[in-house]
């Protein structure tokens, strides 16, 4: 059993199952004040922990949790004026607050990217239960890139099963499928 492994505080001790009928609720920042709001009016979807380096994590978490949610369903409702974006070359723009540093939502602003129209939330900076639980691990080796040492892979990949994440170092199956179908329909290879 791995169960040692700490990847993130929202599932290390066990996934909170999803709600059928949930249909979505605040995020907030971590400042004591003054708190960055952001409105999600519907349910997550595709949620995963995500190894990458470009992910918010909270203090000593090895993985990001992340989801995403139709961006019309995604409105800042307090305090707007402290987010900014942490890398504005990057494909998903992080909207963070500028004084705890927590990211806030994610958006794709390309238009001809598979993703585009998906907002990135972490459900985990939100008091409500019930939003959609993590599926899968994804790019799971890039934690070696955060500092991880190579020889503890095996035990976090041996975790994330435990957790009944499937350990990717990519996407899903499915988020891949929805990549290659974009980009094939984009270079004419396959029609509608």
């Amino acid at each position: 059993m791995a169960n040692h492994i700490s990847l993130h505080p929202s599932i290390d001790n066990a996934i909170k199952p999803s709600d059928a009928h949930f249909a979505g609720g605040t995020l907030h920042c971590k400042c004591a004040t003054d708190q960055v709001v952001v409105q999600v009016a519907a349910q997550t979807m595709h949620n995963h922990a995500c190894g990458c380096t470009k992910c918010w994590k909270p203090a000593g978490a090895k993985f990001a949790v992340i989801a995403v949610v139709p961006r019309d369903a995604v409105k800042v409702i307090a305090h707007e004026e402290k987010l900014h974006i942490i890398d504005p070359s990057a494909t998903i723009q992080r909207h963070a607050c500028k004084v705890c540093g927590v990211h806030m939502y994610g958006r794709i602003e390309n238009k001809n990217h598979p993703f585009y129209g998906l907002d990135f939330v972490h459900t985990e900076l939100s008091d409500q239960s019930g939003w959609s639980a993590p599926e899968f691990g994804a790019f799971v080796s890039s934690v070696i890139e955060s500092g991880t040492a190579p020889s503890e892979m095996g035990a976090i990949r041996a975790r994330l099963k435990e957790l009944g994440l499937e350990p990717y170092d990519c996407l899903s199956p499915p988020l891949m499928d929805a990549i290659a179908t974009h980009a094939a329909k984009a270079s004419g290879v396959l029609h509608a």
